[in-house]
C-alpha cells in the first residue's frame, strides 16, 4: 500500500497532491521574511547600529586639519622647506611613487596635494610647485599658507623660495565615502552569520525542521526560503543605509543608480558568503547560547581588522597580513572602488574571486558540519 502510494507521489507532475516545490520555496522565504522582520535583533544588527556609526561619522567634522602631500619624484628631498613641512604636525608627505601613481592619487583624493621641489639656477632659492584637485581646494589654501609662513619664518631668507601653484578637476573624498561601505559590510556579515546561525539551530532543537520531513517539502526548499529571505532583508537594509549616506551626507555614487546596483550585486555575493558562517555555526553549537560567543570569534575580527572604519594601511606591518586574508576586507575594498572611483563589476574581479573561493570553502565546512536533526 505504502509503495503504490509512492509511486502515484512520484509519478505526478507536481509531486504529492499537486505540490509544488517553487511554490513551497517561495511559501517558506514569505514566512521567514516575516519573521526576520519581527525581530529586533535582526533590525539592530542590520540597520540600527550601521546607521548609528554613519551618522556619527557623518556630523563628525574631525578633530583637525591633516594635509597628505605627495613628493613628485626628482624633487629635492633634502632641502629645508621639506624638513620645515614635516615639523609642522599637521604635513604629511608620502614620498617613492611615480607621478602616474601620485596622479591617481590625487584624483581619488587619497592625497590632498603634490609638491615638487627644485632648486632655482644660478641661486640659492628653491623655486616649490603645488599641485591640488579643485576639490582640495581648501586643503590647497592651507598648503600654500603653510609654505608662505615657513618661506618668510624669521630662521630662513625671505628669497629662500616660490610659489607655483595649479590646480586640476577632482573628487572631493569625504570621511562618509569611507566609512558607509565599512558599515554596509558589517551589517552584511552580522545578517549572515547570527541570524542564521539563530534560525537553523532554533529550527533543529524546536523540532521544526523534524516536522516538514513528514511533508513533501525538500531540504533545498529549506535553506533556499530561508537564504532569499535572509538576502532580501539585507539588500533592503543595504538600500536603506546608502540613499541615507547619499542624501543625508553626500556620500559619493559616481554613476548614480547604475553604481547602487552593482553594489546591491556586491551585498548578494557578501551576504551568500557570510551565511556560509552562520550554517557551520548552526551544526556545532550545542545551545542558543553558544551561538553569540562562536559568532563573535568570526565576527569581531572582521569587523576590526577590514577596513571598517581604519584603513587597513594604517595597521602595523605584521597586522596587514591577516587583514588581508578576510573576506570583509574584499568586500569593503570592492565597495568603495564601485561608489567612489565610478569601477564596473569587472574592475573589482578580483575582489570579487577572492569571494568566491571563500564562499567554496566556507560551503566546503558548512556541509561537513551542518546537522538536520
Amino acid at each position: 500500500m505504502q509503495t503504490d502510494i509512492h509511486k502515484k507521489k512520484s509519478n505526478s507532475p507536481s509531486g504529492a497532491g499537486g505540490y509544488n516545490n517553487l511554490t513551497a520555496t517561495l511559501a517558506l522565504a514569505k514566512a521567514s521574511f516575516r519573521s526576520i522582520m519581527r525581530s529586533p535583533s535582526a533590525v539592530v544588527f542590520t540597520l540600527a547600529f550601521p546607521l548609528i556609526f554613519i551618522l556619527v561619522f557623518g556630523f563628525l567634522g574631525g578633530g583637525g586639519t591633516r594635509i597628505d602631500v605627495g613628493v613628485m619624484p626628482g624633487s629635492d628631498v633634502n632641502n629645508p622647506v621639506m624638513g620645515m613641512l614635516e615639523k609642522t604636525g599637521m604635513i604629511r608627505l608620502v614620498k617613492d611613487k611615480s607621478k602616474t601613481e601620485f596622479d591617481k592619487l590625487l584624483e581619488k583624493g587619497n592625497v590632498d596635494a603634490m609638491i615638487d621641489v627644485h632648486r632655482k639656477v644660478n641661486s640659492a632659492a628653491y623655486s616649490v610647485n603645488v599641485v591640488y584637485t579643485s576639490a582640495s581646494r581648501d586643503k590647497g589654501g592651507i598648503l600654500k599658507s603653510v609654505l608662505n609662513n615657513i618661506f618668510y619664518d624669521k630662521t630662513l631668507k625671505p628669497t629662500v623660495a616660490e610659489i607655483k601653484e595649479s590646480t586640476i578637476t577632482g573628487r572631493e573624498y569625504k570621511t562618509i565615502d569611507f566609512i558607509l561601505p565599512g558599515q554596509l559590510g558589517f551589517s552584511l556579515l552580522s545578517t549572515g552569520v547570527f541570524g542564521t546561525a539563530f534560525v537553523f539551530l532554533s529550527l533543529r532543537q524546536t523540532l521544526v525542521i523534524k516536522r516538514f520531513f513528514a511533508t513533501p517539502v525538500r531540504r533545498s526548499s529549506i535553506v533556499i526560503g530561508e537564504g532569499i529571505a535572509r538576502i532580501g532583508f539585507a539588500l533592503i537594509g543595504a538600500l536603506f543605509i546608502i540613499l541615507i549616506g547619499h542624501f543625508f551626507f553626500r556620500f559619493t555614487l559616481v554613476h548614480g543608480a547604475l553604481t547602487v546596483v552593482d553594489m546591491l550585486i556586491l551585498a548578494t555575493l557578501g551576504v551568500i558568503v557570510f551565511m556560509g558562517f552562520g550554517f557551520i555555526i548552526s551544526g556545532i553549537a550545542k545551545s542558543e547560547s553558544m551561538v553569540p560567543p562562536i559568532s563573535n570569534i568570526i565576527t569581531l575580527p572582521q569587523f576590526l581588522l577590514s577596513g571598517t572604519f581604519f584603513s587597513i594601511e594604517a595597521f602595523p606591518g605584521w597586522l596587514q597580513p591577516i587583514s588581508r586574508a578576510l573576506p570583509l576586507t574584499y568586500l569593503n575594498d570592492a565597495m568603495r572602488k564601485v561608489a567612489f572611483e565610478g569601477l564596473g563589476l569587472w574592475d573589482v574581479k578580483f575582489q570579487i574571486m577572492i569571494l568566491l573561493l571563500w564562499g567554496i570553502g566556507i560551503y566546503a565546512v558548512a556541509v561537513k558540519v551542518f546537522k538536520w536533526e
